[in-house]
């Protein structure tokens, strides 16, 4: 392999950025003309689990012992979704599922040695028939990947491999407009509610935070996940952290902030070290500290971390836990906007909202807008959990039917038995039951209903579930 990632050096301004991008993209164009091709494997939280780090060394070792190893990379990334079937691996669209180390000499023999795919661990519908195409996966097939646009796609340890895809370029535009209207205009075109449960508009906190006139402001991500059955946040934060730093410096030249804080639940050590690891990496070369880009932007972030208490997801118990103290809620007014941590002003945004920030500046407001609902434009990730077929994490535009999301995405129960109810939105949220399952999931459906669109988390239940229980 031609891939050399070990040396970086200071980018100190727009210019440099760009010619750094440039020289990746031109090195992956030599590595294919080369023959150089990728082999993509989950070493996300769950295919961890499920033995994804022995399975990659025993493709490597494959490799290794049949003289492909300058023929093929073994990239390990985030969350590729379909968390039923971990591990999985992907060569190109090739998906392959519960691939074990012992399959490792079966793919690295037959398709990336002869081309020929492995058929029996590719995907297999309910009819018994196996489909080994992205496309031809009817768990793929209705999704549209804007906040996951990285996951299961790039290395998150590796600064590189976000530079390539066109990462920190919003934030560069940004600064060099010098115009924080245009942001807020965007996030206003684009319809942006903040994707933490509450559903308040982008734009408008963005908006109030910017008009405090403190001299000290403050951004804040909202990491602490604890609705039942929900990884979304957990996911987005082990398979690209960088779109969740760059998401918070926008916001901080936005509204004049210099420092920020995510808010992380300790019982995610992964992805904690992999925040760690992309901030260390961001002020390596200059794209979080002192003066970025040599534009006279100040920003860093620190990590705080909770200790499990639930109640530190609410914004004013988690600012209060990072002051130091215990996590207990405060009154309202005044809000964060106005007085946050230490008293000044405090931006808070979850980490979805964030990682939606540098796609929405780059392509437009206009463009994201295209998908959802004249009121809930966008996508939305959903942890698919509890009794239905295909568990895993997923993103479809706002207003998909519920049923759609379950059967369709889903693959519909476990057990084939009829659906009873889906618990969603968490401990605040509600259970829909099946004479409902044509409704939009969208804000103002589900309010209607009792029920809220929460962070994401979706529990499905079949006729065997008890519901007290």
């Amino acid at each position: 392999m031609t891939e050399q990632f070990t040396k970086r050096s200071l980018v100190s301004s727009i210019d440099e950025l760009n010619a750094w991008r440039d020289r990746l993209l031109a090195e992956r164009k030599r590595e294919a003309e080369l023959g150089v091709n990728e082999l993509r494997i989950c070493t996300g939280a769950g295919c961890i689990a499920s033995g994804s780090l022995r399975t990659r060394e025993e493709i490597e070792g494959q490799l290794r012992d049949r003289g492909l190893a300058d023929r093929w990379r073994v990239v390990g990334t985030g969350c590729m979704g379909p968390c039923f079937g971990g591990p999985v691996i992907m060569v190109g669209d090739v998906v392959y599922e519960r691939v074990r180390p012992e399959d490792a000499a079966a793919i690295v023999v037959e398709h990336l040695g002869q081309g020929r795919v492995v058929e029996r661990l590719t995907h297999r519908r309910p009819d018994g028939r196996h489909v080994a195409r992205l496309e031809e996966i009817d768990f793929f097939k209705r999704q549209v990947k804007i906040v996951l646009r990285n996951c299961g796609v790039i290395d998150p340890m590796r600064i590189e491999h976000y530079i390539e895809r066109d990462g920190y370029q919003a934030l560069a535009q940004v600064l060099s407009r010098k115009d924080p209207d245009s942001v807020i205009d965007a996030l206003r075109e684009s319809g942006l509610r903040g994707r933490g449960g509450a559903g308040f508009p982008t734009w408008r906190k963005w908006t109030f935070a910017r008009q405090q006139t403190d001299a000290i402001k403050f951004v804040v991500c909202n990491a602490d996940e604890g609705d039942p059955g929900a990884f979304m946040d957990r996911s987005v934060l082990e398979g690209d952290p960088h779109s969740v730093i760059e998401g918070m410096a926008i916001a901080a030249a936005t509204i004049g902030a210099q420092k920020g804080f995510i808010y992380v639940r300790a019982e995610y050590p992964l992805a904690v070290e992999r925040l760690r690891i992309a901030l260390d990496q961001a002020r390596e070369v200059g794209l979080l500290g002192q003066n970025i880009l040599n534009l006279g932007f100040d920003f860093d972030i620190e990590i705080r971390m909770g200790s499990g208490a639930f109640v530190c997801g609410e914004e004013t118990a988690l600012m209060t836990s990072i002051e130091g103290n215990r996590g207990e809620p405060r009154p309202r007014p005044p809000f964060p906007i106005e007085k946050g941590l230490w008293g000044y002003p405090t931006l808070i945004n979850n980490v979805e909202t964030l990682a939606n920030i540098p796609v929405i500046i780059l392509k437009g407001g206009a463009w994201y807008a295209q998908w959802g609902t004249p009121r809930s434009r966008g996508t939305k990730v959903f942890a698919l959990a509890g009794g239905i077929k295909n568990a895993g994490l997923v993103e479809v535009p706002i207003g998909m039917p519920l049923g759609d999301l379950i059967y369709d995405v889903g693959g519909g129960t476990a057990s084939g038995k009829p659906f009873k109810a889906a618990q969603i939105g968490g401990p605040s949220g509600g259970c829909i039951p099946r004479q409902h399952l044509n409704i939009s999931l969208d804000y103002e459906s589900l309010a209607e209903l009792g029920a809220i669109m929460g962070s994401g988390g979706l529990i499905v239940m079949d006729d065997d579930s008890c519901m007290v229980d």
